[in-house]
């Protein structure tokens, strides 16, 4: 949990970094819900999976409006995988959700337009409110 913890704090990091403004956090909830001990599904899956997916549309929209950024957000999914060390079907649905962001906005969009810049900024918003969320909730 300590390694997610650290790569869910570089990810937020790099999302502010990336032109996010921070903004809560302090005041976000404190719960520690019980971890599955017999190899279900974490707690924060979910957001896990949407945050994956976050990564893999900036991967192509930073790029795409010139952000110069190189692999940044496929190293950001890439440690995230690694500090889950998810296998098998958790580990498809995140590399799955990560492809989906992806390859939704390359069907989209071939140049940087307004619509993708705001679309950025949408996601680096979300990135690092997912981030900071699970952070604040899931570690100690």
């Amino acid at each position: 949990m300590l390694m997610l913890k650290r790569i869910l704090t570089l990810v937020a990091v790099a999302l502010i970094v990336s032109g996010q403004s921070p903004r809560g956090g302090a005041n976000a909830p404190k719960e520690t819900p019980p971890h599955s001990l017999r190899g279900g599904p974490a707690p924060f899956d979910g957001e896990l999976m949407r945050l994956a997916q976050i990564l893999g549309a900036l991967h192509y929209l930073r790029a795409l409006c010139g952000a110069n950024e190189g692999s940044k957000w496929r190293d950001q999914m890439q440690a995230l995988l690694e500090a889950e060390a998810p296998s098998g079907e958790r580990h498809d649905r995140l590399v799955g959700n990560f492809n989906r962001g992806f390859h939704s906005f390359q069907q989209t969009y071939r140049t940087c337009t307004p619509a993708a810049t705001v679309a950025v900024r949408r996601y680096l918003d979300e990135g690092a409110r997912i981030s900071r969320e699970i952070t604040a909730r899931y570690t100690n």
